[in-house]
C-alpha cells in the first residue's frame, strides 16, 4: 500500500518547533518552523526517502497550511519546497505574509 492510499496524520509538535507527518505509525517527514503570534515561518521541510514521490510532501504542506488558515494565521515561507508548493497552488497564496 502506498502512502497516498493510507491516511496521513499531520501533527503540530510545538516543543520540537515543527510539524510532523505520519503515514500510519511511521514518521514520514517534518517541517521546522519558528512561531510568533499569528505568523509561522516555515524554515525547512524534509520527507523521508521511503515516502518520496508518493505525494506525501504536497499533502503535508497543504495540511499544514490548512491548519494555519484555521488558526487565522499567516506564513513566511523560507523553505524552497514550500515556496514551490505555493507557486503551484495559488489558493494558498493569501496565507503568505507580506509587509
Amino acid at each position: 500500500m502506498t502512502a497516498t492510499q493510507q491516511e496521513l496524520r499531520i501533527v503540530d509538535n510545538p516543543d520540537g518547533k515543527r510539524y510532523e507527518v505520519y503515514v500510519g505509525d511511521d514518521l514520514a517527514g517534518f517541517a521546522d518552523y519558528h512561531a510568533q503570534p499569528g505568523l509561522l515561518t516555515i524554515l525547512h521541510t524534509e520527507i523521508d526517502p521511503a515516502f518520496e514521490g508518493q505525494g506525501v510532501g504536497s499533502q503535508f504542506v497543504a495540511g499544514m497550511l490548512d491548519e494555519v488558515r484555521r488558526q487565522g494565521g499567516r506564513v513566511l515561507p523560507i523553505c524552497p519546497f514550500v515556496l514551490a508548493f505555493l507557486q503551484r497552488h495559488p489558493e494558498y497564496r493569501d496565507l503568505v505574509w507580506t509587509r
